[in-house]
């Protein structure tokens, strides 16, 4: 039940990934998040943030906008990382495999 999300692309600039979705997540205004701060509100930016941080503990910030993800990560990012970040995000709204 619930759609995938498809990523029509991502690319890396330094220690932050930025994630194009097909979907819009997220207000202009854009949402941002580190760790503990997410559990405080109940949007789909923060869970989607909530779920980012227990995916990798080297997730330092996420900020959505619209439907785009960036996601700051202490140590740069390696593939399988960038491939974890994708994951999470394209199951966001799926409740059953």
């Amino acid at each position: 039940m619930g759609q995938t999300i498809e990523i029509n692309g991502s690319r890396r600039i330094g220690d932050s990934l930025v994630v194009d979705t097909d979907r819009s997540l997220a207000g202009q205004d854009g949402e941002a998040y580190t760790p503990g701060q997410a559990s405080t509100s109940d949007t789909f930016p923060a869970r989607l943030a909530e779920r980012l941080f227990e995916s990798d503990p080297a997730i330092q910030r996420v900020f959505v906008m619209s439907n785009a993800v960036t996601v700051t990560r202490s140590g740069g990012w390696t593939d399988e990382a960038e491939a974890s970040v994708h994951d999470v995000v394209a199951r966001f709204f799926r409740f059953y495999d």
